[in-house]
């Protein structure tokens, strides 16, 4: 690792996260301390902005991780304008450790005449010495095919994480508990937590019965919903809805009162990427716990009841794993 440098802007969640990544590799693998440089973004008044990194990273193998939390158009610029500074200080490569993946929502073409966004976004990381992307809970996983011929993505899941949080946190609530898709696309995604969590039943001392179920939602518009359809049953049960994506929570608050008005008991949510653009008032009012990770939510006044775990753990592994050419998929 001795070759290794994290860069990121300091002030912002993804300095944090990087401590937290400089710490899990030294502290699990006592290797030499490697460097967690700054990267300075000089803002003008016209709007433009430049990149800046003081330090000497000639040949060194970089791995920049971007904060998901600024406006989408700026955190991409800055990609792009920072992949260009690494080629010119003629690193010896160059990955991205983009906790949150933004604009993974626009993964097909749904209508005529609009781009595929995450696909252009893919082309858009690529250069001779792109490495990789490294991420997690991408939004669809067929978005990983969009980097095949550009550069490769590691997308991690933040599952093994949960589970072990929940077994730890909410172990009274595992009883009789059924795992919900708040729609039907995330079945998937759903299927494979509950499988996780079978898995780590099979060493409990207490054995526990999950269920799974789903609601499917016809929308109007973006945003909003038409209509909601549900798929199980939750009667007298605890029930743990999965996502990947909090936005708004319309669509996870409707999910939520579809279940208690099929006789559902405790209702907990969890869902990677906090976004939570309309607040959290309505969502902590609905929910008996709701769970995010650190992938891009930033804990506020008021929002004490939001339960954050911290996946920064899983990036330092994949981050090392990726250095010595082990395995990343043995995490899973």
């Amino acid at each position: 690792m001795d070759n290794v440098i994290l860069l990121a802007e300091k002030g912002t969640p993804a300095w944090e996260f990087g401590e937290k990544i400089q710490k899990h590799i030294v502290g699990n693998y006592h290797t030499k301390e490697f460097n967690l440089c700054e990267i300075e973004i000089i803002p003008f008044r016209s709007g433009e902005f430049l990149p800046h990194v003081s330090e000497n990273i000639r040949k060194a193998d970089i791995y920049y991780i971007q904060s998901s939390n600024k406006d989408p158009s700026k955190w991409w610029v800055e990609l792009l304008l920072i992949k260009d500074l690494c080629l010119s200080a003629s690193v010896n490569s160059l990955s991205y450790v983009l906790p949150n993946m933004n604009w993974s929502r626009q993964d097909r073409k749904d209508r005529s005449r609009v781009p595929i966004s995450a696909r252009a976004l893919a082309k858009s990381l690529y250069s001779r010495k792109t490495e990789r992307v490294i991420t997690m809970d991408l939004h669809s996983p067929q978005i990983q095919g969009f980097h095949d011929e550009s550069v490769p993505i590691d997308n991690l899941y933040s599952f093994p994480t949960v589970v072990d949080y929940i077994r730890k946190n909410h172990y009274n609530d595992l009883e009789n508990l059924v795992i919900v898709s708040p729609d039907a696309g995330g079945v998937g995604r759903a299927m494979s937590f509950l499988d996780r969590m079978i898995k780590a039943n099979k060493s409990d001392p207490v054995t526990h019965d999950y269920g799974f179920a789903f609601t499917h939602k016809l929308r109007s518009k973006p945003g909003e919903i038409e209509k909601m359809w549900f798929v199980g049953d939750v009667r007298d049960k605890n029930v743990l809805i999965v996502d990947d994506i909090y936005d708004s929570g319309g669509t996870l608050i409707k999910c939520g009162d579809k279940l208690k008005d099929n006789g559902a008991n405790k209702v907990l949510a969890y869902g990677t990427h906090g976004l939570f653009t309309e607040g959290t008032d309505c969502i902590l009012r609905s929910f008996s716990s709701v769970m995010t990770s650190n992938t891009h939510y930033i804990k506020k006044d008021g929002d004490g009841k939001i339960e954050v775990i911290d996946m920064a753990p899983s990036f330092g592994e994949a981050i090392y794993r990726a250095q010595k050419g082990i395995s990343i998929s043995e995490m899973f």
